[in-house]
Order: C-alpha cells, then structure tokens, then sequence
C-alpha cells in the first residue's frame, strides 16, 4: 500500500499524552465493529436470564451482572466512537471516553465472576473476585485522574487484570469444562493489544482490535452459557 492510500486512511500515531486522532473512515469502521454486536449482546443476556430462573441466586445475579456488562462494553464503545465522529459535544464525549475505558476493568471482573463464583476455584476463588472488583474500581479512577497519560501503564493494568485471576482457575478448578473456550477468548485479548498500541501505524488498528475484543468476549459467553447454565438444566 502507498504512503498516499495510507494517509487517505489514517492520521500519524498521536503525540506523547495526547489521544489519537482516527480519520472519518476509521472512526467509522470503530462504529460498525462494536455496533453490531450491540443487539446480539442484549440477546445473549436474556439467554442468560432465562436460563437462571430455576437456578441458584447467584446464577440469576451473575446473569444480570455478566449480562449488563457484556452489553455495555459493546453499547459505550460504539456511543463514544459515534460522538467523536460527529466532532460535537465534547463534554459527552469526554465522559464517553472515560466510560469507555472504566467499562473494560469492569467487563473484566464481570467476565471472571461465573467462574470464580459458580465453579470452584478453591480458597482463592472468593479472593479473586474481592480483589478484581477493587482493580476494576481503582483502574477506573486511575483513568479519569490520568486520561491519555501513561498509556503504556494502562494497557499493562487491563493485562494483569485479565490474566492474574486465571491462576487459580488453572490451579485449583477440579472442573475443566469450558476452560479451553476462556483460555480461547484470553488468547484474542492478547492477540489484539498489539493491533490496540497501532493507530496510526496500522490503518484501522482501533478496528481490528475491536474485533480481538468482541471475539474474545463471545468466546467467553459461549463458555459461560454452554457450560455454566446449559448443563445445569
């Protein structure tokens, strides 16, 4: 590809402490890649409900909570991407942003409960989940204290979020059902943060990291349905 074609499809990789700034393409390719899971995501979740009902209370919870937080990171990527392309309100999109990336710790933490909590995972289980709703809090204010600073620490805090709390699924599950499919999705999240550290480098590098992510994340649900409620009935 030219470096024409190129600079027709992305802009030049942000300067230190400062936000990239996606082209219209691009901003609207973020749109479409998280958009369109945004429906299936709210389908997904009444699957869930459904087949909670005549489970235990911390099914139906983890339902709601897995549930919520599976459609949100979908709903607030593509509000705050929809914002940015319009160039307006730029308190919302503000807001949008950090939203947009307080809700990964916490779809983090949302993700690893129906294991943590449904299955067991030894001792360390209820830790664990104590522990990532804490990470999830202070990665949260972490982001609005420092927006667009220490980027790199930032991306290594989604990383130790998302991978530490498998250790003692590894380590301490005796029931190994549905792990192979975690460790599938885990496997697109760390794939994709390469494609996360590429914009303007890589044309639609925003994008195709947003297909890691949604991947990763279906994969997830699949697991979480198939092996943690299907089979319950």
């Amino acid at each position: 590809m030219s470096c024409f074609s190129c600079s027709r499809l992305m802009n030049p990789p942000a300067k230190k402490n400062e936000a990239y700034q996606p082209t219209t393409v691009e901003q609207t390719a973020n749109i479409i890649t998280h958009g369109f899971f945004v429906l299936p995501a709210v389908y997904a979740m009444y699957l869930l409900h459904q087949n909670s009902q005549m489970l235990s209370a911390s099914h139906r919870l983890i339902a709601l909570v897995y549930g919520v937080a599976f459609i949100l990171i979908f709903l607030i990527s593509t509000l705050f991407h929809a914002v940015s392309l319009t160039g307006k309100a730029r308190s919302l999109r503000f807001f949008l942003h950090l939203s947009d990336r307080g809700i990964i710790y916490f779809f983090i933490a949302a993700s690893y409960m129906p294991w943590l909590v449904l299955r067991d995972a030894g001792k360390f289980g209820d830790l664990f989940t104590w522990l990532l709703w804490c990470l999830a809090v202070t990665g949260t204010i972490y982001s609005y204290m420092f927006h667009e600073r220490y980027k790199t620490v930032e991306t290594a805090l989604y990383l130790i979020i998302g991978i530490c709390p498998s250790l003692p699924l590894v380590f301490s599950t005796t029931d190994r059902a549905g792990l192979a499919e975690v460790a599938l999705g885990g496997a697109f999240y760390v794939s994709g943060v390469v494609f996360f550290k590429s914009d303007g480098r890589i044309p639609f590098a925003h994008a195709i990291w947003h297909l890691f992510c949604a991947t990763g994340a279906w994969c997830h649900f699949y697991a979480v349905y198939t092996h943690l409620y299907l089979e319950k009935h």
